[in-house]
């Protein structure tokens, strides 16, 4: 089982680090070409909206409402009726989206005002942000049913071309930074037509697959279907529990646009660098795992549903700790290297390195979450993440409004990640508690080798690196020391590992690694 597991993982992760190296390439682009100004954070803001509801329905959600859905039909053998279901279940959605984003185009400025209402005291950058989101909005149309197609594709073991379909909006972006946005008065509105154009080109490139299977929808209202009204009732809390973590930071926006000017921008850039690992990992972990658990539950195999888990949380401890430590200790390297050119200041590279390091704390939560919420879901049980997303939220908006004083946008960093972390908690606590997940075997022996080796790989880290070099170096320079600094890194943790016993072949042999 592991095996397969392992395998689908890593296929995940290699289609999601092409698409995650386009973002850094996208990203990149903007902070040469547009600095960080108030255009910028106006379309940060705006852009918040579509990409919102990306990483809610493309990174999980619909998902975890669908999936569980879909392999109860599979494994009943009732192929005509699960055709009918995904009919209905499209047809349903199409009319879902469009209304959402008739709404969304409809109330623009009140929704720009509701997430950054600091910009009400600057007309001229409320107005812009305005503009930019009535271009967006309409990805959320077809970002809806990607994620629908994609839910489909996962479910029949098919997780190549959702995984790489992200991929598609950050070559969109680029295309529109290059060559668009010379073309235009408000050079930044490209960006937002490279996002619309980009819902469209990303729905494209599922049909083939869908086609190739049979499982292209034929669009039916289907509101009255029992399944159907299922399955909407089940995405709403499917929606909230796995994406506590995006609306954390989208309160985070909130309280920046009443910051210094930079702020958001500043949260931006550093929430993209820690979305590199969470994609990589917590995003190709929730898609393979929550089928196999999904088959687990349907065939009443508890001891295969523990054993997943436990071999995902081993994966998020394994991965996530060497992750965690290259942001904390590699923060103003990583951020000088990627942004530092023309408009981009030094003084945005420290204040951008700051709140990458306090969102880098996160990051272990950020993943198990991916996984904990999967063992709740694949079981149709909406209501415990739910719960416990709501207490953590309530925790880190508490907590924004306490750190936001002495440490402004760091502060805000922080609070997501302690929210994460709680969040996390309560969800691994409330598994063990009920019995559905029961530790494996050697996790005292397996927690040890990873904190030596964590531990070998910082010291080594923080004792060579001076983050002032990189200010002075030129880009190739940059880039090239970079890499050997991860290189070196990977290597020592790697090699602790392997001194102390681990091998390769016990991430894709053995649950209990």
């Amino acid at each position: 089982m592991s095996r397969q597991l392992f395998k689908s993982t890593v296929l995940v992760s290699s289609m999601t680090l092409i698409s995650r190296i386009l973002g850094f390439v996208r990203d990149m682009l903007i902070a040469r070409q547009f600095g960080v100004d108030v255009a910028t954070d106006a379309f940060f803001v705006a852009f918040k909206i579509p990409n919102f509801f990306r990483r809610l329905f493309a990174e999980g959600a619909l998902a975890h409402a669908f999936v569980p859905i879909i392999t109860d039909y599979k494994e009943r053998g009732r192929k005509d009726a699960l055709q009918l279901f995904i009919d209905r279940a499209a047809g349903t959605l199409v009319l879902c989206l469009l209304v959402l984003t008739v709404l969304g185009l409809i109330f623009t400025p009140i929704i720009i005002f509701l997430i950054a209402p600091g910009f009400a005291l600057q007309g001229l950058q409320l107005e812009l942000a305005s503009t930019l989101l009535r271009i967006c909005l309409p990805y959320i149309f077809f970002i809806g049913l990607v994620a629908f197609a994609g839910g489909l594709l996962n479910a029949y073991g098919k997780f190549v071309v959702p995984a790489l379909t992200p991929a598609f909006l950050n070559i969109c972006m680029i295309i529109a930074a290059i060559w668009l946005a010379p073309l235009m008065t408000q050079p930044v509105t490209a960006l937002a037509w490279g996002v619309f154009v980009a819902g469209v080109v990303q729905l494209l490139f599922q049909v083939p697959t869908l086609l190739n299977l049979g499982l292209l929808p034929r669009f039916k209202w289907g509101y009255r279907d029992p399944e159907v009204k299922k399955m909407l009732s089940l995405l709403l809390p499917a929606i909230f529990s796995v994406s506590v973590t995006q609306i954390n930071l989208l309160l985070d926006t909130l309280i920046a646009s009443f910051l210094a000017v930079g702020s958001v921008s500043w949260l931006y850039y550093s929430d993209r660098l820690v979305e590199f690992p969470v994609g990589m990992l917590g995003l190709a972990l929730g898609s393979v795992i929550l089928p196999r658990l999904a088959n687990s539950f349907a065939e009443n195999a508890s001891v295969s549903f523990s054993s997943t888990l436990d071999w995902g949380l081993r994966l998020v401890l394994l991965l996530g700790m060497p992750a965690t430590i290259g942001l904390v200790v590699l923060a103003e390297p990583m951020i000088s290297t990627l942004f530092q050119y023309n408009e981009f200041t030094r003084q945005d590279v420290h204040n951008s390195a700051l709140s990458l390091r306090a969102y880098a704390l996160g990051l272990l939560g950020y993943i198990a979450i991916r996984v904990l919420v999967s063992g709740f879901t694949s079981r149709q049980d909406m209501r415990t993440p739910v719960r416990y997303g709501v207490w953590s939220m309530v925790v880190s908006l508490l907590l924004n409004v306490i750190l936001v004083f002495p440490l402004a946008h760091v502060g805000l960093a922080l609070a997501t990640s302690l929210g994460a972390f709680l969040n996390a908690l309560l969800l691994l606590i409330k598994l063990y508690r009920e019995k559905i997940y029961t530790p494996l075997l050697g996790w005292g022996w397996f927690f040890t080798r990873v904190i030596l080796a964590s531990s070998a790989m910082f010291v080594v880290l923080y004792g060579m690196i001076d983050a002032g070099w990189w200010q002075d170096w030129q880009s190739g320079e940059r880039v090239f020391q970079l890499l050997k600094w991860m290189v070196i890194g990977l290597l020592i943790y790697s090699g602790t590992l392997f001194l102390t016993g681990l091998r390769f072949r016990h991430l894709a042999d053995d649950c209990r690694i």
